[in-house]
């Protein structure tokens, strides 16, 4: 079992927080890039995508972790806010590109990703929170407190 001081350690060594436009340099893409297709994006694309997601506000949040001890952004996330008709004019969140960095899985990061961004909606006002996941980390979300329900279609336009 940790210790509280270790907890509190860990706490300060990977804590959440948004996407800032200087994480491009700390390996965000190439984060993305262990979860799937996501080719080079230069500064300017980058720069351009970020200035569009931050008109959003908090109804488009992409969050980060960064290990402070290497500078690295080592497990992400983001979480969309759908405003619908049904549920009395309701909202859902959509949790979207989830990846922790390879050398750091098993450290609970992408539970405390899951976890802040799933707050997030809450705290939006979401009825629900939603995610497309494969059969491989259905467990994982299971833990995070997520059940199967349904199926999941895709149709590719590229």
């Amino acid at each position: 079992m940790q210790s509280k001081e270790s907890s509190l350690n860990e706490e300060e060594s990977f804590p959440v927080r948004k996407l800032e436009i200087s994480d491009k340099r700390k390996g965000f893409i190439e984060l993305l890039q262990q979860l799937t297709v996501c080719d080079s994006v230069s500064d300017k694309e980058f720069e351009g995508r970020f200035q569009e997601l931050s008109l959003y506000g908090d109804e488009h949040l992409v969050c980060v972790i960064e290990d402070n001890c290497s500078g690295k952004i080592v497990a992400t996330g983001s979480v969309f806010i759908e405003k619908k008709f049904v549920r009395n004019c309701g909202k859902v969140g959509h949790i979207e590109d989830v990846v922790v960095d390879s050398n750091a899985r098993g450290m609970q990061l992408g539970k405390k990703i899951i976890a802040f961004l799933s707050d997030h909606a809450r705290l939006m006002g979401c009825y629900k929170v939603i995610l497309d996941c494969s059969t491989d980390n259905k467990v994982f979300y299971e833990k995070c407190g997520f059940q199967h329900k349904e199926i999941q279609m895709v149709k590719y336009f590229t």
